[in-house]
């Protein structure tokens, strides 16, 4: 007869696979995918590393399921931020809760957006920008829709924007003095970028605040 886990035994085996995940963005937020090891999780998370190869297979493995579990979270955040309101108000909250959430951790938008890991991670990477693009594509959808915004191919345009934000968040501009621009400037270029016309006045109120929302 083949062994059945328990209920408490499969919610023990959870846990402790959640907590390895953990420590492993823990890891991979203070020294980016180079600094994570297996022995290093299992050090971060005051487990045997033994311990972590039971529920991992390796890096790869692991930094799979810690992308699954950032992205879920990261994309469940930015669609409840541009759930509501117009096209316009979802896509510049959708990207200012992208953008202001990734400069809060940096090193960890890098390891998501950028950072030079195992093949079987990019595939991981491309389903992060893919799960960011269909929230955007959505809001672009509806202000198109709504004469808001003028006709386009919100798909070509959400993974532009992407692309372009992606860029920003990880280029030498996030690590600029002027830090505090970097959000609302991406919100205003997405808006731009979509085919608003921007009042000529707002820019420059903009730079002189430098202020975001993200930052509440």
């Amino acid at each position: 007869m083949a062994y059945r886990r328990t209920a408490a035994v499969q919610a023990r085996l959870d846990a402790q696979a959640g907590a390895i995940v953990q420590a492993a963005v823990t890891v991979l937020s203070r020294g980016g995918y180079a600094a994570l090891s297996m022995a290093a999780v299992a050090a971060e998370a005051s487990l045997a590393t033994g311990t972590v190869y039971k529920n991992f297979d390796g890096k790869a493995d692991l930094v799979r399921a810690v992308f699954r579990s950032v992205v879920a979270r990261e994309v469940a955040v930015v669609a409840a931020a541009g759930a509501n309101g117009t096209g316009i108000e979802r896509v510049s909250a959708a990207v200012e809760t992208f953008a202001g959430r990734a400069l809060k951790n940096p090193q960890l938008a890098y390891v998501l957006l950028v950072e030079p890991v195992d093949a079987i991670v990019d595939a991981e990477r491309l389903r992060f920008r893919q799960a960011f693009a269909d929230k955007l594509a959505s809001a672009v959808a509806e202000g198109v829709a709504r004469s808001e915004l003028p006709a386009q191919d919100p798909r070509i345009s959400a993974a532009a924007l992407v692309g372009g934000i992606a860029e920003v968040l990880v280029g030498p501009l996030a690590e600029a003095p002027h830090e505090e621009f970097v959000v609302p400037e991406l919100v205003a270029f997405a808006i731009r970028a979509l085919g608003v016309r921007e009042d000529p006045g707002a820019a420059s109120a903009r730079l002189e605040s430098g202020g975001s929302d993200a930052d509440a």
